[in-house]
């Protein structure tokens, strides 16, 4: 099948249907990829599964409040206090609110805080026909009224709409993000192929890719019921630049090798994906699976990402085994200039097991010597550096992933926080924002009484009824968004479930923001070992064996707990957040785990190709060796642009970025080229098991029936 498949894009006739094709297809993709935004889904809300009982409420609460909406709490202030023209003034703001298209009824207030030094009103504002993604537009248009007249009075938009439009308008920047991410990759391909012209071909195919996923993802969002959000757009384009470069980096190496024993680049490149296919296919499966078994969360905006993820990683796949391959054959090779791969006289028909690399694993070169250093004493050095590991992961204790208040979501300071500490300091910290509990009208007055007793409950308003139903608002003593106010949700809906036949519920945004919570770590213990298993089951697979995978895998889950525990530390204690996001280890794990198996497919299959002529611990040394240089810019590569998201002004970016670089540098650096090496060397023929490979007792390039021992320095 992989010959087939290595034929046509790298045929003298296929390499331009490879580029016509992609061609014609990046036409509509292009236009489609631009309407992304328009099918994006940013309120709470509609992340929650219906069964959450904030989401029942959202829908028992329509006939009393207006469907779809927000409240956006304007902030007034001046220094030394409000004057009553202030008052007067807030008052036509008011008027004037009410006559925007956006604002759902009239708002309520001005209201002087009690200090005498601000004043603040509440208006509705509701959901149009393109959602939630035009509040940015709202939030300016209060501002403008408020500061029309202001002269001198402080006017700030806060609440639910003014944190949803800084962060939809941080998530924007996404033009922002790619043009960094793209130079980032250029910087480091500049660095690994010394050749002006090279970097173009993968950043024009992963640009492609990224083109191509965007509009499938469209189509799937709009015919198909996918729920994809601002969140969405930002990890598919860290996702798409960094793993399909990885496999630019893998197929261009194995290709430049092919070149220097065929003289035709046709058959170079149709060796190339050959030999390189069956690791990209594995590596991309890998990263697939893992990212589609994110439909097995209850939260729609995981469950979305997940399938959206996976299309992005498989479009790139098959970007890089279709066009990157047509691309370098029709520019030949001039395209790595200055240093062009020459044809050596071995010829074409010379083994493929030829090659610098292959020739000598203690010859020369870093990897070369790491590995001869790693072989003097293998099970020291995988104990000794498991346990370094292990002691890393030990950080993850202080890991404080229960989710962030509005305010501490940003890396800065913008308007909705400067607002919002204002309106703290003179009004209660929940009002504007109220617990929503709706109940039977029977009951309104019981659930009335309970509610009002529970600690963090300022004040309950007399009951609305239609119907059956009743509504009761309850204003919180504390930030709506803290966790503060969700342990009072808590104890609220505790008290009011305990009322029979009420049929009671509590909702409201500190609710949602509660059940998103409880759903993410759901979703961990059930997502974290589905991603294991399946990742467990493509090793096994692909290296028809069982004690390499389950080896393999140790070693990443090794590597993700250090990552993750070392990221607590300095989360904490360097960049001083106040904690994490509740998605932030599931998303950590999927992308470390299913990343980072990556470069010990690119490794161990190398080192299994090898291990068929030479024996397995020669083999190690070879693989290491061979794949060294371009595993090490693979990962540096990943590690750019994840760490690229440090452009985006949200903690959530930044700590997911700083988290899935590290982790992937430590794969890299130490997991990849120091623990699977040693483990590989101690174990020997047993990484096979039960293979053909683990049968042959024998070690090929040793005396028959010598001892598996490692081999010493210079002694391979």
């Amino acid at each position: 099948m992989l010959r087939t498949m290595a034929s046509w894009p790298a045929g003298r006739v296929g390499k331009w249907v490879g580029v016509g094709l992609w061609a014609v297809l990046l036409v509509p993709a292009l236009m489609l990829a631009g309407r992304l935004g328009d099918v994006e889904q940013n309120d709470n809300s509609a992340w929650l599964p219906g069964n959450a009982e904030s989401t029942k409420v959202v829908e028992r609460a329509g006939a009393f409040l207006p469907a779809d909406t927000l409240p956006a709490i304007v902030v007034y202030d001046r220094p030394g206090g409000v004057t009553p023209a202030d008052l007067a003034e807030a008052r036509a703001d008011a008027r004037a609110f009410h006559r925007l298209d956006r604002v759902a009824g009239p708002p309520q207030g001005p209201v002087e805080a009690r200090d005498g030094e601000a004043i603040q009103t509440v208006v509705q504002v509701r959901k149009d026909r393109t959602g939630w993604n035009g509040l940015a537009e709202v939030a300016g248009e209060l501002r403008r009224v408020g500061e029309e007249h202001a002269n001198g009075l402080g006017v700030h938009i806060t609440g639910p709409v003014g944190y949803a439009s800084d962060s939809i308008g941080a998530f924007g920047g996404g033009g922002d993000l790619t043009t960094v991410t793209a130079l980032v990759v250029v910087a480091i391909l500049l660095l690994t192929y010394r050749s002006p012209v090279l970097p173009l071909l993968p950043l024009l195919t992963v640009g492609g890719a990224l083109a191509a996923s965007e509009a499938l993802i469209y189509l799937l969002a709009r015919h198909a019921g996918l729920t994809v959000n601002s969140q969405t757009g930002f990890i598919l384009t860290v996702l798409v630049f960094g793993a399909a470069t990885d496999y630019a980096l893998l197929l261009i190496s194995r290709y430049r090798e092919e070149l220097r024993r065929h003289e035709d680049r046709h058959e170079a490149m149709a060796e190339a994906l050959r030999r390189s296919g069956p690791a990209l296919v594995a590596s991309a499966a890998t990263v697939a699976v893992s990212l589609t078994l994110l439909m097995l969360a209850t939260l729609n905006s995981t469950k979305g990402l997940g399938p959206a993820c996976a299309v992005g990683i498989l479009v790139g796949l098959l970007a890089m085994v279709t066009l990157m391959p047509a691309l370098l054959v029709v520019c030949g090779r001039w395209v790595f200039w200055p240093v062009r791969p020459s044809y050596t006289a071995a010829g074409p028909g010379a083994a493929p097991a030829a090659g610098p690399a292959d020739a000598d694993p203690d010859g020369g070169g870093v990897w070369a010597r790491v590995g001869a250093l790693v072989a003097r004493r293998p099970r020291t050095v995988w104990i000794g550096t498991a346990l370094a590991l292990g002691a890393l992961a030990l950080g993850v204790f202080g890991l404080k992933a229960d989710g962030l208040a509005d305010t501490a979501q940003f890396t800065g300071k913008p308007q909705m926080a400067v607002g919002e500490e204002i309106r703290a300091r003179h009004f209660p910290a929940g009002s504007g924002d109220p617990v929503q509990v709706v109940t039977s009208a029977a009951s309104a007055e019981r659930v009335r009484a309970a509610l009002s007793g529970v600690p963090g409950i300022t004040g309950v308003a007399a009951p609305v009824v239609r119907g059956g139903d009743a509504l009761l608002l309850g204003e919180l003593d504390d930030d709506p968004s803290g966790p503060a106010a969700m342990r009072t949700v808590e104890r609220a809906r505790a008290a009011v479930h305990r009322i029979e036949g009420a049929n009671a519920q509590v909702g409201g945004n500190t609710a949602i923001v509660l059940d998103v919570r409880d759903a993410a770590a759901r979703d961990d213990w059930v997502i974290i070992p589905a991603v294991l298993i399946a990742v467990l089951l493509v090793l096994a697979l692909l290296l028809r064996a069982v004690v390499a995978p389950l080896l393999l895998m140790a070693t990443v889950v090794l590597s993700f707990g250090a990552a993750l525990g070392v990221s607590g530390l300095v989360f904490d204690h360097l960049f001083h957040f106040a904690g994490a996001d509740a998605s932030f280890p599931l998303l950590t794990f999927v992308f470390l785990v299913a990343l980072g198996i990556d470069y010990n497919i690119f490794l161990v299959t190398r080192v299994r190709e090898e291990a068929q002529r030479h024996g397995t611990r020669r083999a190690a040394l070879t693989g290491l060796s061979a794949t060294g240089s371009v595993i090490t810019s693979a990962g540096l590569v990943l590690a750019g642009t994840f760490a690229a998201m440090a452009s985006l002004p949200l903690v959530f970016a930044a700590e997911l970025g700083f988290a899935v670089a590290f982790g992937v540098l430590l794969d890299t650096v130490i997991v990849r080229s120091v623990l699977v090496t040693a483990l590989t060397l101690d174990v020997g023929r047993w990484m096979w098991w039960p293979g053909a490979l683990f049968r042959r007792r024998d070690e090929p390039g040793l005396p028959v029936g010598e001892p598996d021992r490692a081999p010493a320095l210079g002694g391979v």
